[in-house]
């Protein structure tokens, strides 16, 4: 038992010179230091760091995940890599529906369904109900809990947002499940990061490559951008600031998946913060009361949340409703016109 506690000794003594090791700093207040964060509108210097305009831009090759990973997202990440990478000349996707993509070859048109949700608070939209839309979807997360996504399907999910990531350290614990179930379901995924406004932009984008894949087919990456009352971040930043913020974590994102992000806002965020702001990306609006023309004028968008109190078989309680704003050539033009990743392969 004695070289056991010599052993102890020396470990403790290690530890102790790694943490006064930096000019007598704790571990803790290195590790809350802020990264340098770098947009193309503040520093021309680092352009070659940034992603060029998503028009002409091809993927980058995959960033290598850090060394030390908490042991769950190595994990994930261990299951997620066998799905496959998209080859090196993918077009990004478009901004918007009025500029669709040009598919290049001919693919089977995926299933749409219609929509039969139901709505445990029902709004009248009137003559701009979103039923009037062609294409219906959902985003979800934990707390859908476990979903049947054939049935979520053909109540009429033609498409899912699943919550991926917040921050710089959480992955939500069904990620994974819900990933992968969509895509056997046939549904249209895309993963989205809640950001946390007390974290670096660039850590909270190395996080989301390091847990979402770049698969062929996928949606393109959301970043939601809302104030959370419930969140142990009170600061409120500049309007400045945060679209400094935003931009350092969709650079990223556009040049490591080859899309360019996409930004979901509510209105209070939108009002205090996005007015205006970011003309070249597409918006997912959430509107519950009314047509976000009305909420957000002037805004064009690619996504309307009008629910967040829907129904449906397949999931247990309630679920937040989407629709795509544009018919169904549009929806095909826009996502390149291919067959999901489960459908393309049953139909080899």
């Amino acid at each position: 038992m004695r070289w056991i506690s010599t052993a102890l000794l020396l470990i403790s003594g290690a530890g102790v010179a790694a943490c006064t090791s930096s000019g007598g700093m704790s571990v803790d207040t290195i590790l809350q230091r802020p990264s340098m964060e770098v947009t193309s509108s503040i520093d021309k210097g680092e352009a070659d760091m940034l992603a060029p305009p998503a028009e002409v831009m091809a993927p980058k090759a995959r960033i290598a995940p850090k060394a030390r990973v908490a042991s769950k997202s190595a994990r994930v990440e261990t299951a997620l890599a066998e799905e496959p990478e998209i080859p090196d000349a993918v077009p990004v996707a478009l901004l918007s529906p009025e500029k669709p993509a040009r598919a290049t070859k001919a693919l089977r048109r995926a299933v749409l369904y219609p929509r039969q949700f139901r709505d445990a608070k029902p709004i009248n939209f009137g003559r701009a109900s979103p039923r009037s839309l062609a294409v219906h979807g959902v985003d979800v997360s934990r707390w859908q809990g476990n979903i049947d996504w054939r049935k979520l399907r053909s109540q009429g999910a033609n498409f899912a947002y699943i919550k991926a990531t917040d921050g710089g350290d959480h992955l939500d614990p069904m990620f994974r499940k819900n990933w992968q179930g969509a895509a056997a379901a046939g549904l249209k995924r895309g993963a989205y990061h809640f950001f946390y406004w007390c974290r670096a932009a660039s850590e909270q984008a190395d996080w989301f490559i390091r847990n979402v894949p770049r698969v062929p087919g996928a949606l393109p990456p959301v970043i939601d951008v809302e104030y959370n009352h419930e969140s142990s971040c009170k600061r409120r930043l500049s309007r400045a600031r945060v679209l400094e913020k935003m931009q350092v974590f969709m650079d990223r994102l556009e040049a490591h998946y080859g899309q360019r992000p996409i930004i979901y806002t509510a209105p209070d965020f939108y009002r205090d913060n996005l007015r205006g702001a970011f003309p070249n990306h597409p918006f997912w609006l959430r509107s519950v009361a009314a047509h976000p023309s009305r909420v957000y004028p002037d805004r064009k968008w690619v996504f309307w949340q009008y629910s967040g109190s829907g129904l449906s078989h397949g999931v247990t309680g309630k679920i937040d409703l989407n629709v795509f704003n544009g018919n169904e050539n549009d929806w095909y033009r826009w996502t390149g016109g291919a067959s999901s990743e489960a459908e393309m392969a049953s139909a080899d």
